[in-house]
């Protein structure tokens, strides 16, 4: 039974529906609100299990004595894991003989949690990747199956960066899976070491602080593309920014002079912008319309 919800999780279903092993069932999130219009909208993995004909299970919480039920009825023998957004109890962990299998976009014990690829952007990482282990009650913190290696780009979004690893790790979970069924692999305990958190990143925490330096600013902004969206204010509204350029140009923290704001050290200049209620468009074009006054500053 595969477990996963958003797009990242699709790329694993596809070569799992591909391979020698049978998907019985897909585990997804219930359907969510999207869009403008907040209606109710299945994930991608569960549009992907309908389109194949497999049986789709949606439960509120993993916890729900119905989904127990109906898990051990499926008696699967290994239940592999790719963002599926919800904890696990360990009733639900002991069912497959096999365990849970997750796919993490990390190298673990590096960046535990919910955001490993925004976080390695976000901490300058040169070289990420991804594992596979077995779930247990802790977070991220079961034994290692698998490994694979992916670098960093200096110009790398997080939604560059997941995109490749959710590509690799999809085959280093079917490797994964073959070699459980083989009986070639071992899970290994993972260091007490190198142990570091990636909470989710919040709305919050993608404002754009102007006086932090300009390197720190870049990162910030790389790592919360597409997602939340780093963002400042200008003229009291809200402004989302795409990925921003270094230079060695010196202006005032938030201060805006043509399409450069300055930081706590040099320039960064504009790329791509989205004002407040409107659709992303070229900074040149935002300022255009704009016409910013000589010491106007972003806050």
């Amino acid at each position: 039974m595969f477990a996963g919800t958003p797009e990242p999780a699709l790329p694993s279903l596809e070569a799992l529906l591909a391979s020698r092993h049978e998907v019985a069932a897909v585990l997804t999130r219930p359907d969510a609100p999207a869009g403008r219009g907040r209606a109710l909208r299945p994930s991608p993995v569960r549009e992907l299990a309908d389109r194949t004909g497999i049986e789709v299970l949606t439960p509120r919480s993993p916890g729900d004595l119905d989904f127990s039920a109906r898990l051990r009825e499926i008696a699967p023998d290994c239940c592999p894991v790719v963002a599926y957004g919800a904890l696990l109890p360990q009733a639900v962990l002991d069912v497959p003989p096999h365990g849970w299998v997750n796919l993490h976009f990390s190298l673990l014990p590096a960046w535990r949690g919910a955001a490993p690829v925004q976080h390695a952007v976000l901490a300058g990482d040169e070289v990420t990747g991804a594992t596979t282990f077995r779930l247990e009650a802790g977070m991220d913190t079961g034994p290692v199956f698998g490994v694979t290696t992916e670098d960093v780009r200096p110009t790398d979004t997080s939604g560059d960066l997941l995109e490749r690893l959710a590509r690799a790790g999809a085959g280093l979970l079917l490797a994964t899976l073959d070699a459980i069924e083989d009986g070639t692999v071992s899970a290994v305990p993972q260091p007490a070491e190198g142990v570091s958190l990636a909470p989710k990143l919040t709305v919050e925490d993608a404002r754009i602080d102007w006086l932090a330096p300009a390197l720190r600013v870049e990162r910030l902004v790389r790592a919360c593309t597409p997602a939340p969206g780093a963002w400042t204010t200008f003229r009291d509204r809200r402004l989302k920014l795409g990925p921003v350029s270094h230079t060695d140009e010196r202006l005032a923290p938030g201060e805006l002079r043509d399409d450069l704001v300055g930081t706590g050290t040099t320039a960064v200049r504009l790329g791509g912008v989205r004002p407040e209620g409107k659709g992303a468009m070229a900074a040149s074009d935002w300022l255009r319309g704009l016409r910013p006054t000589a010491g106007e500053v972003f806050s």
